[in-house]
């Protein structure tokens, strides 16, 4: 089975830059789509970014469309979220998961890491 390891969280001002990585170990064969997902206390999980096995599509939430840039880096295994121009409301814990293709459903994804927090301060 492939486990999935973020990184990257933390703080960071409004106006400011983070990249999350999520590394995916233990299996080698077949092909799979990538997303990120956001929670909040209180909230339902919501879609942020998603990419497919080729990385040649993807797929961004509107709220991040032009800010977040998700990419794939095929010899460490890993998929990366880019975010620039962070606002307060992107304050969450950031989810990454692995679908059999690429997908904006959360029911999709049958893999899930343990998520990083991401704190925006105004």
């Amino acid at each position: 089975q492939v486990q999935l390891a973020e990184s990257g969280g933390g703080l960071v001002q409004a106006g400011g830059s983070l990249r999350l990585s999520c590394a995916a170990s233990g299996r080698t064969f077949g092909t799979y789509g990538m997303g990120w997902f956001r929670q909040v206390p209180g909230k339902e999980r919501e879609f942020v970014a998603a990419i497919s096995w080729s990385g040649t599509s993807t797929r961004y939430a509107d709220s991040v469309k032009g800010r977040f840039t998700i990419s794939r880096e095929y010899a460490k295994n890993t998929v990366y979220l880019q975010m620039n121009s962070l606002k307060p409301e992107d304050t969450a814990v950031y989810y990454c998961a692995l679908a059999p293709y690429i997908s904006v459903s959360a029911r999709d994804y049958d893999t899930w890491g343990q998520g990083t927090q991401v704190t925006v301060s105004s």
